[in-house]
């Protein structure tokens, strides 16, 4: 699953292993608490495959790899800031 910074098209088994575990968590919590709500699993797995490509992409953000320049810093808050927006996002739609 760390390979998923592979160049090319070798990025997208791993990171897709990598996405579906954290959607197999969000699909566990969902169905425990509302069952009807088991596609939010599918959007857990899709935001996350988006922007961990986006932040590993070394055509993306995934160029900034220098972790002593603010840019490494603001690329994975905003990695961080978009996984935390779908999980509100998530348990928003489990509390309504």
């Amino acid at each position: 699953m760390l390979q998923k910074v592979l160049p090319g098209w070798e990025f997208f088994a791993p990171l897709l292993v990598h996405c579906c575990v954290h959607g197999l968590f969000t699909l566990a919590i969902v169905m425990y608490y509302k069952p009807g709500l088991w596609w939010l699993a599918l959007v857990d797995i899709a935001a996350h495959f988006i922007m961990d490509r986006i932040k590993a992409g070394p055509r993306y953000l995934g160029r900034f790899r220098d972790r002593d320049k603010s840019s490494y810093w603001n690329a994975l808050g905003f990695d961080q800031m978009i996984h935390h927006l779908t999980n509100f996002y998530i348990v928003l739609e489990l509390v309504r």
